[in-house]
């Protein structure tokens, strides 16, 4: 994880950074005028360092998806929004999003009419934009670890939206992380998973994830929900393709609809 650079405005204050202002130390007396300016500029500094994280530019994940021509499946959420609506009608009301950018997944979703949304990110939140942050304090997204039980009650979310999350999880986490999402969820989970041989960065992610996506083929996802015990959703499935064919829509990742724990 790359470290974060220091203060500016501490680099400034410190006499020993900047030989010049070290030399007015010696001196007995300082300029008044001279104090001030440095004062304003160490503000200036201080407020430009807070705010060059903060809204108007894209997370690491996102550059790094466009760079290497892979597709975010959470940035894919954001552009199904209008067919999830038609596919699930009602259950768009209370929408739990979990996966990396889940602060661009919650936005996106609170912007809805009749829809709440929350989101868990599951890695970190380093280099957080201002909305982010705004969300985080609000209680709408929170950090946690989807290997273990998630901080929610059961049925607590109408709806869970899953995206970059497990393709990063082997068998033995997914065997603990798919009920449990099932768990939360009241109508349904959807899943939006990458397709086999999407590139990624493998360096990148290694820091970021602790370990490279694996991209699973449908067949084997398919597998798998049965062998765990997850039923698909075919109502839901039924609408979702309805919905993408007239709208002309082509997911760049693979979606798969499962019906929620009895």
């Amino acid at each position: 994880m790359s470290r974060r650079p220091g203060n500016p405005a501490r680099r400034l204050a410190d006499g020993g950074s900047l030989p010049f202002v070290g030399s007015m130390h010696s001196k007995s007396r300082s300029s008044p005028i001279l104090s001030v300016a440095l004062l304003v500029v160490g503000a200036i500094l201080l407020i430009g360092y807070c705010y060059s994280g903060s809204g108007g530019r894209i997370s690491d994940r996102e550059a790094l998806s466009k760079a290497e021509g892979g597709a975010s499946c959470t940035l894919e959420i954001q552009r199904s929004i209008p067919i999830l609506k038609k596919a699930y009608g009602d259950s768009m009301r209370k929408v739990l999003h979990v996966g990396p950018d889940t602060c661009s997944a919650v936005s996106s979703l609170l912007k809805e009419e009749d829809t709440e949304a929350w989101g868990v990110e599951p890695y970190d939140l380093d280099d957080a934009s201002a909305n982010c942050k705004s969300l985080v304090c609000k209680g709408l997204v929170r950090m946690a670890d989807i290997k273990f039980p998630l901080p929610y009650r059961a049925k607590s979310f109408s709806l869970v939206v899953v995206s970059d999350a497990l393709d990063y999880l082997s068998p033995k986490y997914l065997n603990k992380t798919l009920p449990e999402l099932a768990r939360v969820s009241a109508d349904g989970i959807v899943i939006f998973s990458g397709h086999p041989g999407q590139q990624r960065v493998k360096g990148a992610e290694m820091s970021k994830f602790g370990r490279p996506a694996k991209f699973r083929s449908s067949s084997w996802w398919t597998r798998y929900f049965v062998q765990i015990g997850l039923q698909e959703n075919e109502p839901a499935i039924k609408k979702f393709e309805q919905a993408s064919l007239k709208k002309s829509y082509k997911p760049a990742c693979q979606v798969f609809h499962l019906q929620s724990s009895d």
